[in-house]
C-alpha cells in the first residue's frame, strides 16, 4: 500500500468516525429531549368561548395531544365528565378545560321548590344570567294610599337559578292602561317556600321585578336594613 492508499483509508476512517460521532450526537439530543417531554396524554382544548353557566357540550371541544409532564393535576382527560355539566366562569376559545372550570347543574334539593317568572328581558336578563347563576330579587311597588310613595324591596336575596327559558313575546300593561308587546324570559328558581310565596306576591302586584346577578362566591345576604328603598330615605 502506497502513501496515497494510506491517506485516503486515515481519511475513510476519520469520516466513519465523524459520521459516529454525528449520529451519536443526535441520538443524545433525543434521549434528553424525550426525558423533558415524556409520553404524551390526551387534552382537551376549547374551539369557542363559552359564557358563564352556559352547558357543556362535547363539540365544543378539540382533542390535543400534550405531554404528561405538562398537563396539571386539575386537567380534564376524559370528554364524558363535561356531560350534565356547566361552566363556572367564562371560558376563552384556545384554554385547556380544567376540572375547576366546571361544576354540576344545580340540581332542585329537598324542602325547595321550582317557581318561574317572566322577566322583562331589556331590563332584567340582559343575557348575563344563566343556569347555576345566584340573584337578588328586586320588587318595587306603588303606594297603597294616595300620595304613599313606590317602594322598592328585595323579596329574596341570592335566589339560585336552575333554568333560564327562551325569549318569549308577552303583552305588557303601560301606564295610562294600553297594552305593548315586549318579550321576556322564564326563569326558573329553587326556593323555600317562604322565598317562592315571596315571588308569586311580587310577580302579581309589584309594577317592576328585576333580578340583580350576585358576583360568583359571593353569598352575603342583603343585610334587613338595606332591603327596603324609598327615594325619601336617600337623603
Amino acid at each position: 500500500m502506497n502513501s496515497r492508499q494510506r491517506r485516503g483509508l486515515v481519511l475513510l476512517i476519520l469520516s466513519v468516525l465523524c459520521a459516529l460521532g454525528a449520529f451519536a450526537g443526535v441520538l443524545s439530543v433525543i434521549r434528553d429531549v424525550e426525558s423533558k417531554v415524556g409520553p404524551e396524554t390526551t387534552a382537551y382544548r376549547l374551539k369557542q368561548d363559552v359564557a358563564a353557566y352556559q352547558d357543556l357540550r362535547p363539540e365544543q371541544f378539540e382533542r390535543v395531544a400534550i405531554p404528561q409532564r405538562w398537563l396539571s393535576d386539575t386537567a380534564v382527560t376524559d370528554l364524558d365528565k363535561v356531560n350534565g355539566k356547566i361552566a363556572v366562569t367564562p371560558l376563552l376559545k384556545g384554554s385547556l378545560l380544567q376540572a375547576d372550570m366546571i361544576v354540576e347543574r344545580p340540581a332542585l334539593q329537598p324542602g325547595r321548590q321550582e317557581i318561574a317568572i317572566m322577566i322583562d328581558a331589556a331590563t332584567g336578563v340582559a343575557g348575563k344570567i344563566r343556569a347555576g347563576a345566584k340573584v337578588n330579587i328586586y320588587a318595587t311597588f306603588e303606594g297603597k294610599k294616595e300620595g304613599e310613595k313606590p317602594v322598592s324591596k328585595v323579596i329574596v336575596s341570592n335566589a339560585p337559578v336552575i333554568h333560564v327559558g327562551k325569549l318569549t313575546p308577552v303583552d305588557s300593561d303601560t301606564a295610562d292602561s294600553r297594552r305593548r308587546r315586549v318579550e321576556a324570559v322564564p326563569i326558573t328558581f329553587a326556593l323555600e317556600t317562604r322565598d317562592a310565596q315571596r315571588v308569586a306576591y311580587a310577580e302579581s302586584f309589584a309594577s317592576h321585578v328585576r333580578l340583580a346577578l350576585v358576583a360568583p362566591g359571593s353569598d352575603v345576604p342583603v343585610p334587613p336594613g338595606e332591603r327596603t328603598y324609598t327615594l325619601d330615605s336617600d337623603k
